[in-house]
């Protein structure tokens, strides 16, 4: 049996360290970082061992890879509840340059942050899951966890109804050959703070949005799209906004340099929260209409809504 922490660090920064046998790591029930940053830098390591473990625990996987520049081939991680293994997947493999395939991911109960990071930095990464099935997300689950794959153009489907505290935050940040998204793609009903904030910044490939961000039977919650889309410099077309049930800063810098933008989302909404489209539409240059039906507007709401955008006289 494993203890926690009992092979912590074990080959970190072991460059020259090239093969490991495929049946190196026996075990089916994990301690609580037991393989934590194991193999952290092996930066001549090609390929992975088994890991056949069906109960994880706080932090087992986490960085285990790491920054593996090598690692072309991935291990299969079969497990389908990570309940109580708070991130147990956190950094896996973060900054694997060279890796191109994504391992399938089956887990329908998630933990907290359990798949932070996990490929943030894969480079030359293309395939990922084809979805990610949970449907209801648990804080942090996802934060980041593409972030910076510039060469990724799919995304795994994202089937969940129910929100958690930054679920999506960050998750394709930085991945700039993405180009569309399904119109489909966000069929959440019940939002929580930060849930999509920095999902799509900096994709500067993507020239499309999901259609829609909500219905109009929802609230919105606090920050929960702020810096969405934030550096979508071919951004041309916006999701639509129907939820009029809004809150502090719940559109805030949304779609901050988006400098190809040139229709707003229609804004339904009659009254405001504090800070709810601060800096909205900063910098989106050739932004030529905006339809907003508020008519109570609270200190703060709209501060550097438009803020770079011309108005007729500039364009004259």
């Amino acid at each position: 049996a494993l203890v926690d922490g009992c092979y912590k660090h074990m080959f970190s920064n072991c460059i020259r360290l090239r093969y490991i046998p495929y049946n190196y790591l026996p075990a089916t029930t994990l301690a609580n970082e037991c393989y934590n940053s194991m193999f952290w830098a092996c930066k001549s390591l090609t390929s992975a061992p088994a890991l056949p473990a069906t109960t994880l625990a706080t932090e087992c996987y986490q960085s285990m890879f790491a920054n593996c520049t090598g690692l072309t081939t991935a291990p299969q991680l079969l497990v389908t509840n990570l309940s109580g293994a708070n991130y147990c997947y956190e950094s896996m493999f973060a900054g694997c340059t060279s890796l191109t395939t994504a391992p399938a991911l089956p887990a329908t109960t998630l933990s907290q942050y359990c798949y932070q990071y996990m490929f943030s930095g894969c480079t030359s990464l293309r395939n990922v899951p084809s979805t990610l099935p949970a449907t209801k997300l648990t804080p942090n689950c996802y934060y980041f966890m593409f972030s910076n794959c510039r060469n990724l153009t799919t995304m795994p489907t994202l089937p969940a109804t129910t929100m958690s505290f930054l679920s999506y935050g960050g998750m394709f940040a930085d991945c700039t050959s993405l180009t569309s998204i399904p119109s489909n793609y966000l069929p959440a009903t019940t939002l929580y703070d930060n849930c999509y904030c920095y999902m799509f910044r900096n994709c500067t490939g993507l020239t499309s949005a999901p259609l829609s961000i909500g219905n109009s039977s929802m609230r919105m919650t606090a920050s929960a799209c702020t810096h969405m889309f934030q550096g979508c410099t071919s951004l041309t077309t916006a999701p639509t906004l129907p939820i009029t049930a809004l809150t502090y800063s719940c559109y805030g810098y949304m779609f901050s340099g988006c400098t190809n933008l040139t229709t707003a989302p229609e804004l339904p909404a009659t009254t405001l929260s504090a800070s709810c489209y601060y800096g909205m539409f900063y910098g989106c240059s050739n932004l030529e209409y905006i339809k907003c039906m508020a008519t109570d507007l609270p200190n703060n709401c709209t501060n550097n809504w438009m803020y770079g955008v011309q108005t007729d006289r500039d364009r004259k």
